[in-house]
């Protein structure tokens, strides 16, 4: 299915070009996979409604059946808009041609959102450290390689800092969006899975019987909320249009519910900065492997490593000069 879709993507290459600039006739607007498509469709509908009759240009919901579906679509100008999350938007602007424009507020006001990890409320994992010390045992639940909460975060905090391999620690691990490992979880298909709390929350409202027998065993430090991306060879005048309505999105009633659907309250200007402390985490997830492999020559991986070190400065430098603005 993939290959099916890439090819297509690959197909419209030509017309993807980032020195582009004219207005579109229609756009398509990329959700990643963190539940069922029919469930994305139903929270997304009414915001895109609305976005439609204020640019004035059709308005397509885009879906693909992973997170990098949706970035290799935004690559190859298939997509132009789209609600990312941080890691998968770090990608997006490495490699297709992606630029943060705006971030979403969380329901309850709060600067981001955290990683869980869900046991079943019967199981006798209580913490990280009986995961560490039952993994073998344990079936482990996690999320989408392109997945902050679901894979990122939890891989380096809950994973890497316990020294523990998602794919080589446990007796199985299988990767799913969150609905779907949490349900893993209820149906007791495996023993612990990844999620975050805010697909916690819209879980508890549409399934709250099952969400009483899920517990939450880990918590990880503060994600920034997702951001919002657009191609960077976007029409200029469309994307002032675009961000002037996302940044005042929410004035009334029917603006309200729709925000609720998405489980959100709304949104604040961004940019690429708030990608730094993921770039952060993804190199240090990397300068821990690196210390591990004992298949690299050990000048190779002191060359790595220096080069791990230098960048890990300059983007330390980065966000020591954003916290004095």
């Amino acid at each position: 299915m993939l290959r099916k879709l890439f090819a297509a993507l690959a197909a419209a290459a030509a017309l993807a070009s980032p020195a582009a600039s004219q207005p579109p006739s229609e756009i398509n607007f990329g959700i990643i996979s963190t539940e069922a498509t029919q469930l994305l469709k139903q929270e997304w509908q009414a915001l895109l409604e609305d976005l439609q009759k204020h640019l004035g240009i059709r308005v397509n919901a885009f879906f693909a059946p992973d997170y990098g579906g949706i970035i290799e679509a935004m690559r190859f100008g298939k997509v132009q808009i789209a609600w990312h999350g941080n890691k998968s938007g770090m990608e997006a602007v490495d490699r297709a041609y992606g630029e943060v424009f705006a971030q979403q507020i969380a329901e309850d006001g709060a600067p981001g959102y955290w990683s869980y990890l869900f046991a079943h409320r019967d199981s006798p994992y209580n913490s990280i450290e009986d995961v560490k010390k039952h993994a073998k045992n344990i079936a482990l639940g996690f999320g989408d390689s392109n997945s902050t909460s679901g894979y990122l975060v939890p891989g380096y905090y809950a994973m890497a800092l316990n020294g523990l391999d998602p794919k080589t620690s446990f007796k199985v691990m299988r990767q799913a969006n969150h609905e779907a490992n949490m349900m893993a979880v209820v149906m007791r298909q495996v023993d612990v899975a990844t999620g975050n709390n805010e697909s916690f929350e819209k879980f508890s409202r549409r399934h709250p019987d099952k969400a009483k027998q899920l517990k939450v065993i880990w918590k990880s430090p503060l994600i920034p909320s997702d951001p919002m991306v657009w191609r960077r060879d976007l029409d200029p005048a469309l994307k002032a249009k675009v961000k002037a309505f996302f940044l005042s999105y929410g004035k009334n009633e029917r603006e309200k519910e729709a925000l609720r659907r998405i489980g959100i309250s709304g949104f604040k200007e961004s940019d690429n900065r708030q990608l730094l402390p993921i770039r952060q985490l993804e190199l240090f997830k990397q300068k821990l492997a690196l210390e591990k492999d004992q298949n690299l020559a050990p000048a190779e991986r002191d060359r790595r490593l220096a080069d791990i070190e230098r960048r890990l400065a300059e983007l330390n430098a980065q966000m020591a000069a954003l916290a004095r603005q």
